[in-house]
């Protein structure tokens, strides 16, 4: 029986539900990321007795998983996309903006589906968005690289996040301090490709660089789905 099956025990004598226990452990994750959260700490923040909270979640995965789809409430689109490129594109960019909100989700993407509502919910829209474009093993294959891609993008950006703030070095005051030592090894000749990326490359925002490869990998789906039957 998963959390959203059992049912919640009576709310003697401290008022609670799982929407408050939730509630309170996002704002804790919000604070201090997903060690900042535990059974007890939610309980203290609630005013209530740590054992009382395991008549409503189990384990700490529980509790995850009860967050994930908490977030992934706020990922759902209000309205239905004209087309399945722009409902893939909402949904990217929607799931994004929740990992900036809530850095800890970076952490819990990826893994097995959320079975929570909302979570199903965010499934089935993804789904009926190339529902009839192509056969079902395409379909989920086309799902899956999407999702590999923005969920890849997102770590990436979470993780520089985290290392400006671990270092108090910025991107560019990173890029500064380190500039000795890679105009050094670029010096030597061993890493022309890099050392033209370097010079020559265009250096682009987070935003920028993750709509771009959205951009290509929707092409290289949209090449797929097109592709006659062989």
């Amino acid at each position: 029986m998963t959390v959203w099956d059992r049912p919640e025990p009576p709310t003697s004598p401290v008022p609670l539900d799982r929407e408050r226990i939730v509630a309170a452990a996002v704002a804790l994750a919000d604070e201090g990321g997903l060690e900042a959260v535990s059974l007890r700490k939610v309980a203290a923040r609630l005013n209530a007795g740590p054992m009382r909270l395991y008549g409503y979640i189990a384990t700490k995965q529980e509790l995850f998983d009860l967050m994930v789809d908490e977030v992934q409430g706020e990922i759902l689109p209000e309205e239905q996309a004209g087309d399945w490129r722009e409902a893939l594109r909402v949904l990217a960019h929607r799931t994004r903006q929740a990992a900036l909100r809530h850095e800890w989700l970076a952490d819990l993407l990826g893994g097995r589906p959320s079975l929570g509502p909302n979570g199903l919910a965010v499934t089935e829209a993804t789904l009926a968005a190339l529902d009839g474009l192509a056969d079902i093993d395409t379909v989920m294959r086309a799902v899956e690289t999407v999702s590999a891609y923005y969920t890849g993008a997102i770590r990436r950006e979470i993780a520089n996040l985290r290392a400006e703030r671990a270092t108090g070095l910025s991107k560019l005051d990173w890029q500064r301090a380190s500039g000795p030592r890679v105009t050094r090894m670029l010096a030597t000749g061993r890493f022309p490709a890099l050392t033209k990326a370097v010079y020559d490359g265009t250096d682009v925002d987070a935003e920028t660089s993750f709509a771009t490869g959205l951009e290509w990998v929707l092409d290289a789906v949209a090449a797929r789905l097109t592709r006659p039957p062989a």
